[in-house]
């Protein structure tokens, strides 16, 4: 038997913690360790019951989810974090990437939805979808002091280290694809995508499938229409 999902739950609403508790209380594949109530007592109880998987509320008096996250991701780079919230602006999406958050999910999704993101995340095999995809686009765009890359420019340094194959996986994952419908749009298994997919964040020095779609973007191997 696998063992559970050990989580932490952040939120400084009561009703909003026992929200998220029922929802993963109703899987066995969930474990909750703790719940927070603020940014600083997450970071607290974070170091005190080591969770793999960390939901974070953005908006809590004191220390708020973003300081709260980059903290946590500081001291314990092997938590995965995903921020809660009712709000889709893309700038609390860039934010929430930016301080190292694996994930970002609205409140308003139905249970399975979130049971179901949530074991992706955690085994590293979330997509980001296309919608947020171009939202993050659409921020590095607005940002004057984030120039856009050339595609020549994207070919020095670390890029230039992948292979041809390699380079073809990082595109369809940041167009927002699974691990199995790489595999079937190259021709490969889906054990040789996955394979291939830790190697290339290992070159890259990235951690998770969000940082290597924001990484394609802003090196500007993606067009706006790409996905």
């Amino acid at each position: 038997m696998k063992q559970p999902i050990r989580v932490l739950i952040a939120d400084d609403h009561h009703h909003a913690r026992e929200g998220m508790r029922e929802i993963l209380s109703a899987d066995s594949a969930f474990e909750i360790v703790g719940e927070a109530a603020s940014g600083e007592e997450a970071v607290e109880m974070a170091g005190r019951t080591m969770p793999e998987l960390i939901l974070m509320d953005i908006q809590m008096p004191g220390m708020g989810g973003f300081e709260a996250v980059k903290s946590i991701k500081s001291a314990h780079p092997q938590v995965k974090i995903v921020m809660v919230t009712v709000s889709d602006d893309a700038s609390h999406l860039f934010e929430a990437l930016k301080k190292g958050a694996q994930g970002y999910l609205l409140k308003n999704l139905n249970p399975s939805a979130w049971r179901d993101y949530l074991r992706a995340i955690v085994h590293d095999e979330a997509p980001l979808s296309p919608d947020i995809a171009m939202s993050i686009l659409r921020e590095l765009g607005n940002r004057k002091a984030a120039p856009a890359v050339s595609r020549e420019t994207a070919e020095i340094g670390p890029a230039s280290e992948l292979t041809p194959r390699e380079r073809e996986i990082l595109l369809e994952v940041a167009r927002g694809r699974k691990n199995r419908e790489v595999a079937d749009a190259l021709g490969l298994s889906e054990h040789t995508v996955k394979n291939h997919l830790k190697n290339i964040l290992q070159k890259l020095h990235l951690d998770n499938r969000v940082q290597l779609t924001r990484y394609a973007y802003e090196r500007g191997m993606m067009e706006p229409d790409a996905t």
